[in-house]
């Protein structure tokens, strides 16, 4: 039995009809660049994830980079993230000429904030908390922390769309949140898509100049910006999708249960934590001898991938910043066990069970 990692083509497959009449209607409106679609779907982004404004820009990593610009940072200030993300979460800091500053992970793959306050320096401005696989970070903590010591945070949501703690949405906590919906996100366009969430009046207005080269109409600008807009086809599809939203993510979770109880006591394996609601972008697992493991799945035609497999201090483009191996440990440690298997909602119940009952086989002696 094949089951591959992802498969985008199940899914729109189901609802092409609706994606194509979005897409139809787009074409006869004639309007492409911040239409009716891209403020409705703005309007409705900023209801899921409990803030008052949501921003539409063309990327997760553009989302990053307009908010730390919205917050004046630029060369030479500093912005703490987590090591273990995806390469964009420390590169939008470099893009708007500031510093990236690590502290190292929790068990849970998240940012630990017992790690944060030793990295606070004076040049620090902001934190960029990453909610990793779509668990929420240890906001309470990481807020009265930036609180304490007069710091910004832009939580980094691009894997954590409608992840809940304590019932406040991710993207809610801090100053400002940045969503991604690339394709293979639980919210996806069919291409680079993504928005901004806040709550303050005075950025949305910024973050929206911003992302529409500086204008604050048609003819005047009083600040630089990018050509970063959300286009009116991708919000159409958007607007499709936020109707499956739910439906996937109960799938998400359906399948991420089903894996916890299959492997319990085999791998360990990511559960939610108290008043933490998850939504399961990927399911990674901590697994001894992980290497041999992903090649026995490999054998028995299942795949699975390592997010990420280099740590963001171990890139060779962080070696001007003074990283090295070593400094992490936790973060390095995990790097040898982690192994994301598939999780996506089409997954059948016989997927499911051939990649379980592999990976029991694996460590009951059936290599």
């Amino acid at each position: 039995m094949e089951v591959p990692y992802i498969d985008l083509t199940l899914q729109h497959r189901s609802i092409r009809e609706e994606l194509l009449e979005a897409v139809g209607a787009v074409l006869d409106s004639g309007q492409f660049i911040l239409g009716p679609r891209v403020t409705e779907f703005e309007a409705k982004a900023a209801e899921l994830c409990g803030s008052r404004f949501a921003i539409g820009v063309n990327s997760g990593t553009d989302a990053l980079v307009l908010a730390l610009k919205a917050l004046g940072v630029g060369p030479g200030v500093e912005v703490i993230t987590a090591p273990n993300s995806f390469l964009a979460s420390a590169s939008a800091i470099v893009a708007v000429g500031g510093v990236p500053r690590f502290a190292d992970v929790a068990h849970d793959l998240n940012i630990d904030p017992e790690k944060i306050e030793a990295t606070i320096t004076k040049k620090t401005k902001a934190i960029i908390p990453v909610h990793l696989t779509g668990r929420p970070a240890r906001m309470h903590e990481i807020m009265d922390i930036a609180n304490e010591h007069g710091l910004a945070v832009v939580e980094d949501c691009a894997q954590a769309i409608n992840a809940t703690l304590d019932r406040k949405k991710v993207g809610s906590f801090g100053d400002m949140g940045a969503f991604s919906l690339h394709p293979l996100k639980n919210l996806n366009a069919c291409g680079d898509a993504g928005f901004i969430t806040t709550d303050d009046p005075d950025m949305h207005q910024t973050l929206r100049q911003l992302r529409n080269i500086g204008l604050k109409n048609r003819d005047q600008s009083d600040i630089w910006g990018a050509n970063s807009r959300l286009d009116e086809i991708h919000a159409a599809m958007l607007l499709v999708k936020l109707r499956h939203l739910p439906g996937w993510e109960a799938k998400r979770r359906e399948n991420a249960k089903f894996y916890h109880e299959a492997l319990h006591g085999v791998t360990e394996a990511p559960t939610d934590g108290p008043g933490m609601k998850s939504v399961y972008h990927t399911y990674i697992i901590q697994a001894d001898r992980r290497d041999e493991l992903s090649a026995f799945l490999a054998d028995k035609g299942i795949s699975s991938k390592i997010h990420y497999p280099i740590p963001i201090h171990m890139q060779t483009a962080s070696k001007a910043y003074g990283f090295r191996q070593g400094m992490y440990p936790v973060c390095e440690s995990q790097l040898k066990r982690i192994l994301s298997i598939p999780i996506y909602p089409e997954l059948t119940e016989a997927q499911l069970a051939h990649v379980s009952d592999t990976i029991v086989q694996f460590y009951r002696g059936g290599k």
